[in-house]
């Protein structure tokens, strides 16, 4: 059997008992691969056969900021707050191998569905730890990370105690000196929730003394009203001198037509 192949006689679904919705893994019949559905929505797209193909725009923008600031193909400690189908662990692994890799999940049944129906790339050093995000990243008190990215947001529906400058704030101090914490956020046209989210994540870098909110998101949200992702981004990586150079290659590696704003641009497109 191939190493892309679903696994014969795989769980192809789980009922999620936190959430009390289904989760299905099935073959995508258009851009090729699995997708992960739950409640009937896609959630999530995995390649089997080529991890670093991501399919969603704001994942692929993150993946595209992990390869400029650290060295190429250099192992980094990374935690991801909400599994998914572990699209971004797979592309860690697949460009860094030997990543240390944590993953902090509130659907119990998700990991296990999605790692015997989809297995992970040979060799992936990964931590599955059930449990809330703030909960959980709180009880691993001194480990600190290359990165943290934070991927659990779907506007107004979005838990609570996960969208403020407090949480943020306890995010940023499980950061190395040089980390990143990376937030998706998908919002509707309104972005009211968005806008709320770029706040809270000013307010907390500003207490960390870290610069504000950088932002990477397709170039049409930012003037025609439309549902959407857009990745927000703080820590001490970058006030790197080559933060512009990590600019222009995040530009230029899209999805296009992508736009990558600073914390000055970002505070005047929010309103602050």
């Amino acid at each position: 059997m191939a190493s892309h192949d679903f696994l014969p006689g795989a769980q192809r679904s789980a009922r999620l008992r936190h959430s009390d919705q289904s989760a299905w893994i099935v073959k995508d019949e258009v851009s090729g691969g699995w997708a992960l559905q739950i409640g009937g929505v896609e959630q999530s797209h995995v390649d089997l056969e080529d991890p670093t193909r991501i399919v969603h725009e704001y994942l692929r923008r993150m993946a595209n900021v992990l390869d400029e600031v650290w060295p190429r193909g250099a192992p980094i400690r990374i935690a991801h707050l909400g599994g998914g189908a572990l699209t971004l662990v797979r592309y860690v692994q697949a460009t860094r191998p030997g990543s240390s890799q944590v993953v902090v999940e509130i659907e119990r049944e998700l990991p296990t569905l999605v790692t015997t129906a989809l297995p992970l790339p040979e060799g992936t050093v990964l931590e599955i730890v059930i449990g809330d995000a703030r909960e959980e990243l709180a009880a691993m008190e001194d480990r600190r990370f290359d990165a943290i990215v934070l991927d659990v947001f779907s506007g107004e529906e979005s838990p609570e105690h996960l969208a403020t400058k407090d949480f943020y704030r306890e995010a940023i101090t499980h950061l190395k000196p040089d980390g990143l914490l990376l937030v998706n956020v998908g919002d509707d046209a309104g972005q009211r929730f968005l806008t709320a989210q770029v706040r809270e994540l000013e307010d907390a870098a500003a207490e960390a003394g870290l610069s504000g909110v950088w932002t990477l998101t397709h170039a049409s949200l930012l003037t025609t009203p439309a549902d959407g992702n857009m990745v927000l981004m703080v820590g001490g990586a970058l006030t790197s001198p080559e933060v512009e150079q990590w600019r222009e290659a995040w530009v230029k590696a899209g999805p296009h037509p992508g736009a990558v704003l600073d914390p000055t641009q970002t505070a005047a497109a929010f309103g602050r």
